[in-house]
């Protein structure tokens, strides 16, 4: 019988020590997955000892992935577990090891800026900046100690506490535990995907149509020679009861697209980038593309 290959705490200090370098190398292709990838390479090489599978595994951590970058650690902690268990013989595909990431950087990512960067920052750097604001040189030291203790025990702490877990889920295969995360994560991935594409992705076309005239009574008739105060607050009432304050109606196409579905244009571009991925289109080539298409519509007042 072969015995388990199994990572030693040692093995996962490592790990912990090297994902304090997550945003060490960004890229806007796929975000953190060089930081990743590098902090998985102790685990890859104890795992794994034949070059291929190395070679496997860490293009397998080279996907996209971006999270905050404290709230990695628990990621990190059930990547190991499952890793671990794949490298064992248990049948775990990359798609369920990916589709795991992806599900926890989404939800993790809304806990970790409001926790560390609008709370125990400015908490710390308030008390540091007291002491300091009174000649005290231990404000900066103590800022930069505190500071740095949470951040290390937090990612050391979470990532044992993923680690257990993961280990926990890998236990029951057969009862498609993992199947049923993968799953539940695919969905949530996708709900993720489709709250960012509305908050972030927007199209706007500055192209204007012809002008479309007003039934007598839809706009507002101003009275000839001077206005009296009567008159103004009847034409101020008459704007906020939505009467319009010339006689036509200026159209334009970003005006009827959202009059009929508000997002279409973005989601449709959204569905050209997927479509473009698939067909194995590099997405430096689709940001070069999406940059020089942007330019021109600006250019010619289509945009």
């Amino acid at each position: 019988m072969t015995e388990k290959i199994q990572l030693s705490k040692s093995d996962r200090q490592k790990i912990w020590w090297r994902s304090t370098f997550l945003q060490g190398s960004w890229n806007y292709e796929r975000m953190q997955n060089l930081g990743w990838a590098y902090a998985l390479i102790p685990a890859i090489k104890k795992l794994y000892t034949k070059k291929e599978d190395q070679a496997a595994a860490l293009e397998r951590h080279l996907e996209f992935f971006n999270t905050h970058p404290y709230v990695a650690a628990p990621i990190i902690g059930v990547t190991l577990a499952l890793e671990e268990e794949k490298a064992n013989g248990v049948e775990i595909d990359d798609a369920a090891i990916q589709g795991v990431k992806i599900g926890m950087m989404g939800p993790l990512a809304g806990i970790g800026d409001p926790v560390f960067w609008f709370t125990v920052r400015p908490i710390l750097g308030a008390l540091g900046a007291s002491l300091a604001s009174a000649g005290n040189i231990m404000g900066p030291i103590l800022f930069f100690v505190l500071w740095n203790l949470i951040r290390m025990a937090f990612l050391w702490y979470t990532q044992e506490l993923g680690y257990k877990a993961g280990s926990e889920i890998t236990k029951d295969m057969s009862g498609g535990i993992l199947q049923d995360i993968t799953k539940g994560a695919s969905i949530l991935g996708m709900f993720i995907l489709a709250v960012l594409v509305e908050r972030w992705v927007n199209v706007s076309f500055a192209l204007h149509l012809p002008s479309t005239k007003l039934s007598e009574g839809a706009y507002i008739n101003f009275p000839k020679g001077a206005v009296t105060g009567e008159q103004l607050q009847k034409i101020l009432g008459d704007v906020a009861g939505g009467l319009s304050l010339t006689p036509e109606k200026t159209n334009t196409l970003q005006g009827q697209i959202d009059s009929l579905i508000p997002g279409l244009m973005g989601l449709l571009l959204t569905f050209l980038c997927m479509w473009l991925l698939k067909k194995k289109v590099s997405p430096i080539t689709i940001i070069i593309g999406l940059f020089i298409v942007g330019i021109v519509a600006k250019v010619i007042g289509l945009m």
